[in-house]
C-alpha cells in the first residue's frame, strides 16, 4: 500500500474528531506513568512490522513487547522497535507481562478472535486488525466479549481514522453529492500476493491470505476497507450481496480467488461494487461515490470533487466547512484539500488517544462487527454461488 506521512495543521481535522467520537466517561481509568501506553505487538510480519515505526513517531506510546511464532519474523519485529523490547513466540506469555498495556493483534484472521478475547481477560485494551473476525461465530463471540468489557477496543479499518475520509463521509451526508445512487470501488494489484518462503513446510503459515482455513482472502484484506466506508457514509448495513470471483490467474495451488466482484444493495436502492484483481493494477485503489448532483472520488490520501454539468473554472465553497475556493484539476474536478496523517498512523494515535481519554473509539467493535459480518456474506455468496440476505448477530 502507498502511505506517506501528511502533517496534520488542520483545526476542521481536530473538530472532527470532537464531533465522531462518544465519550465513555469524563474521567479516564487509565493509569499508565504520565499517560504513557505500552504497547505488545502479536504478530510481527509485514502489517505488525510496518505499523511499528508509525508507533515510534506517536508521544507516550512505546512498544515493549513483540510476538510471533516465527523466529525470523520475531527477529524483525524487535529491530523495528525503538528502544527495548521483550520477545515472545507464545502471546500468552505476552499477555502474562504486566507492563504491557494494550496489544495490537496482527495475526491471520482466524486466529483474531481467540488472541482478542484472551488479550480482554487479560486486562489489556486492544486494536485488532481488520477485517474483525472470521466466520459469524467468531464475531459475535468477539463482539459480546468486548461488550462486555471495560477496555477500550479498536478495529483496525484505518480509513475511518483518516480525516479526509471523515471530512468527505461529512460532505456526502451534507448532501453535496445529493442523492447517493452506488459507490463503484476498486482495489487492483498486477502480482501473486505471495511472500517469500524460506521453507516449503513454513508456506501455509506465511502465505496464510491464500488458504480458506485463515483467511477471506481480497474481500477480507483489501475490501472490507471500501465497505467499512459504504456503511460509514449510508449509517447502514446491506441487505444482500452477490458475487463471482475465481483463481483465474495464478494457478498455483492458493485457495482464495485471485479476483472478486461484489454487489451489495443498500437501503434506498444504492449499490456498492467491490472489484479485485491481481493481474492488472490500472487505477489500483480508487472509491468512486456517485450522486444525482456529483461524484466524489477518493484515493489513498486524496480526494476531488465532480459536480454533474458543471466543470467550471472555480467553485466556492466546495468543501461545505472551510469556504475555500478552489480550481478545476484537468481531469482531476475539484481537489480537496484537507491537511492529515497517513491513515494508519492517524489510527494509531487515536488508539492511544481512547485509552488515555477513555474514549469508545471511531472504528470501534460495532463498525468492525458489521463490516466483518458484511465480508462473510460476501465470501458465502461468491463461494456458495447464491444471493446471500444479511445475516443478524446479537451483540452487533
Amino acid at each position: 500500500m502507498k502511505r506517506r506521512e501528511f502533517v496534520v495543521k488542520s483545526s476542521l481535522a481536530t473538530a472532527a474528531v470532537a464531533t465522531t467520537t462518544s465519550v465513555l466517561g469524563s474521567i479516564s481509568n487509565f493509569h499508565g506513568a504520565n499517560d504513557t501506553v505500552n504497547l505488545g505487538v502479536i504478530g510481527t510480519g509485514d502489517r505488525g512490522s510496518g505499523l511499528t515505526p508509525y508507533i515510534n513517531q506517536i508521544d507516550k506510546f512505546n512498544v515493549i513487547a513483540c510476538c510471533d511464532t516465527l523466529p525470523f519474523r520475531l527477529e524483525n519485529g524487535l529491530g523495528k522497535v525503538e528502544g527495548k523490547a521483550q520477545g515472545y513466540q507464545d502471546y500468552r506469555k505476552l499477555l502474562d507481562n504486566q507492563d504491557v498495556d494494550a496489544v495490537l493483534i496482527a495475526t491471520p484472521l482466524n486466529t483474531h478472535s481467540k488472541i482478542a478475547m484472551d488479550a480482554l481477560d487479560a486486562g489489556k485494551h486492544v486494536y485488532c486488525e481488520k477485517t474483525l473476525a472470521k466466520g459469524y461465530a467468531g464475531i459475535q463471540h468477539l463482539a459480546g466479549k468486548v461488550k462486555s468489557s471495560p477496555k477500550i477496543f479498536q478495529t483496525g479499518h484505518q480509513y475511518h481514522s483518516s480525516r479526509l475520509y471523515a471530512h468527505v463521509a461529512r460532505m456526502i451526508k451534507n448532501g453535496t453529492i445529493g442523492k447517493i445512487t452506488a459507490f463503484e470501488c476498486q482495489w487492483n494489484r498486477n502480482g501473486n500476493w505471495r511472500r517469500p518462503v524460506p521453507s516449503p513446510d513454513l508456506e501455509r503459515a506465511i502465505n496464510w491470505r491464500m488458504y480458506k482455513e485463515f483467511s477471506g482472502g481480497l474481500a477480507a484484506e483489501l475490501c472490507s476497507h471500501q465497505i467499512d466506508f459504504a456503511n460509514w457514509v449510508t449509517e447502514s448495513t446491506p441487505d444482500k450481496v452477490m458475487g463471482i470471483g475465481g483463481i483465474d490467474y495464478w494457478k498455483d495451488g492458493r485457495e482464495t480467488f485471485d479476483n472478486i466482484h461484489l454487489i451489495y444493495n443498500y437501503p434506498k436502492g444504492i449499490k456498492a461494487k467491490f472489484t479485485c484483481l491481481t493481474s492488472n493494477a490500472m487505477d489500483d485503489y480508487k472509491i468512486k461515490v456517485l450522486g444525482d448532483k456529483g461524484t466524489i472520488i477518493l484515493d489513498y490520501v486524496k480526494a476531488w470533487f465532480y459536480p454533474e454539468g458543471k466543470q467550471n473554472k472555480e467553485l466556492g465553497e466546495v468543501d461545505g466547512v472551510s469556504g475555500a475556493t478552489v480550481k478545476w484539476d484537468e481531469g482531476k474536478g475539484y481537489p480537496l484539500n484537507i491537511d492529515h496523517e497517513d491513515p494508519s498512523k492517524q489510527a494509531l494515535r487515536d488508539f492511544r488517544d481512547s485509552i488515555v481519554n477513555n474514549t469508545d473509539p471511531i472504528s470501534n467493535i460495532t463498525t468492525g462487527a458489521k463490516t466483518a459480518i458484511c465480508v462473510q456474506m460476501g465470501l458465502d455468496a461468491m463461494y456458495n454461488d447464491e444471493i446471500v440476505q444479511w445475516k443478524s448477530l446479537p451483540n452487533v
